[in-house]
């Protein structure tokens, strides 16, 4: 573990002494880089409160205790951060493509040197094991450095004109001001994935970071500002979940915001799309998933019980890529349950700051009696608790790693997305069978299965209605391939080259007269 750097002046505004593993230290303050940790939001530069001066408090799962207190913003402040965005944006779009690399790459170098300071923020926050939250940075900084390379790669063309006297063109500009509302449940790597691209292309941002986790984005914008990202190219709003819909709404009603790219929750989702007609934004929006994971009879078991519980529980399930539902060939469906029984069991459930710990708590009380009601849902519904089934003993929002079986379509775990540590399994006996049962889902962001006939894994693949597939592979995500998804699972996609085409806009140019 790091060693944690205090200072004896209390500039911060907040109050580390209610967090477990530093309520031994006796000094006030707490410094994780050359400038001071800030609890206050960034607009144009400068770290504000509120106009209203009210603030909310962050807490941390795993205790339930305050860790902070910072700004509640409204409609009001999230107006001056789009006007500072804008006028910052009339001379970043400009900046060269090798300025704006150089400037992502300090960026990543940055937070490469800090990431264990960022990963125990993290985990303090959102509950998620220390050594995932680390994991999380590194893969977060990873989107910066690729897009720090493609910002000197994004080209144009010129089209072989019909006519003697012209010259034709296409070039890529920025669209603008890119307003960006992220998750709790990967508080760092959804910022950087969205903002290191929007900024490659030479747009101007406005974050509004989930009211669960706004301490990551907050630490993130301050490491920018640090290696001089000029005032105004990165904003952040903080706000608490009564103001979050108000702040949503000027994003996505304001002329002067170009576009909006939202991961989240598909309601949300579709309330914003809504919104966004108005002034005809570009919309990016990945959205919920209702994830199949099909286990065919060639399959290695053992490989896809690796593969499943990768799949399943990071982020104690609480991710838009977990598995929902486990489809198993009748013929391997008995050893499934009893191989990931066993594994299941031997989990260990705990805060995410002790490095043993494999599944923290859920992220709040709302979340923990989501997954509840879902799992007694199931079982009044004729669904068998195989392990779990209940809250840990660990009480707060803590919950047992359960499984179920003898699952059907009735159950609302069934037919939405679970985000907690609840496995459904199912049988099936044919192919053709299970992917009508796969496909039978208005989501379609990611499918996982396991064969080892290569004639059915293409057929498969090309049958799984999904924006992203998984072939003998619980973990997909990385940053040179397009993440996204299909049907209600939202459109535009995040990471690789495809990435900054939800930034840019072709624009067409024609010289004429020549001859």
């Amino acid at each position: 573990m790091m060693i944690l750097r205090f200072v004896t002046t209390l500039k911060l505004g907040i109050n580390f002494r209610n967090v477990p593993f530093l309520s031994r230290r006796t000094c006030e303050g707490y410094r994780i880089m050359s400038k001071q940790f800030h609890d206050k939001a960034l607009i144009n530069g400068c770290w504000v409160g509120a106009k209203s001066n009210k603030i909310f408090e962050v807490s941390n799962p795993a205790t339930d205790e305050i860790v902070a207190s910072v700004p509640d913003m409204d409609e009001s402040d999230t107006e001056d951060a789009i006007r500072a965005a804008s006028t910052a944006f009339l001379s970043w779009k400009n900046t060269t493509g090798r300025e704006r690399a150089q400037l992502l790459r300090a960026w990543f170098d940055l937070i490469i040197s800090k990431q264990n300071e960022i990963s125990e923020l993290m985990t303090i926050e959102n509950g998620k094991p220390i050594k995932e939250a680390l994991g999380e940075v590194m893969f977060g900084s990873d989107f910066i450095e690729f897009y720090a390379e493609e910002a000197r790669r994004i080209h144009g063309e010129i089209i072989s004109s019909p006519i003697k006297s012209k010259e034709m063109f296409v070039v890529r500009r920025p669209v603008g001001v890119v307003g960006m509302l992220t998750p709790w449940n990967f508080p760092a790597a959804m910022i950087t994935r969205k903002v290191a691209s929007a900024l490659a292309a030479g747009c101007t941002c406005v974050i509004k970071p989930a009211e669960d986790t706004p301490l990551t984005a907050i630490l993130l914008a301050a490491l920018a500002q640090e290696v001089g990202f000029p005032p105004g190219v990165i904003n952040v709003v903080t706000c608490s979940r009564d103001n979050a819909p108000g702040v949503g709404h000027k994003l996505c009603y304001s002329p002067d915001v170009a576009a909006i790219s939202f991961t989240g929750s598909t309601a949300t989702g579709k309330i914003l799309y809504k919104q966004c007609a108005s002034t005809v934004k570009r919309v990016s929006l990945e959205l919920g998933g209702n994830a199949p994971f099909i286990i065919f009879e060639s399959a290695d078991l053992d490989n896809a019980i690796i593969g499943a519980i990768t799949a399943k529980f990071r982020n104690n399930g609480q991710t838009c890529v977990s598995v929902n539902r486990f489809l198993v060939h009748e013929s391997l469906h008995d050893q499934f349950i009893t191989k990931l029984t066993e594994a299941m069991s031997k989990f260990v459930i705990g805060n995410g700051i002790d490095e043993t710990t494999v599944l923290g708590p859920l992220i709040n009380k709302s979340q923990f009696s989501k997954v509840s009601s879902m799992v007694k849902d199931a079982v009044s519904k004729g669904a068998k608790v195989v392990i779990g089934g209940e809250p840990h003993p660990l009480g707060k929002t803590y919950y047992k790693p359960t499984l179920l079986t003898n699952v059907n379509s009735s159950m609302q775990c069934y037919k939405e997305e679970v985000f907690g540590p609840v496995v459904l399994v199912k049988s099936f006996k044919t192919e053709e069978e299970v992917i009508q049962i796969a496909n039978e889902t208005r989501s379609g962001l990611i499918g996982y299965f396991y064969s080892k006939d290569l004639t059915q894994i293409w057929r498969v693949a090309k049958e799984l209605e999904f924006g992203m597939i998984g072939i003998n592979e619980g973990l997909i995500s990385c940053t040179d391939a397009p993440f996204g998804g299909i049907k209600e699972s939202g459109f535009g996609r995040e990471g690789s080259k495809h990435g900054l085409d939800e930034y840019t806009y072709l624009k067409y140019i024609c010289l004429g007269n020549l001859s």
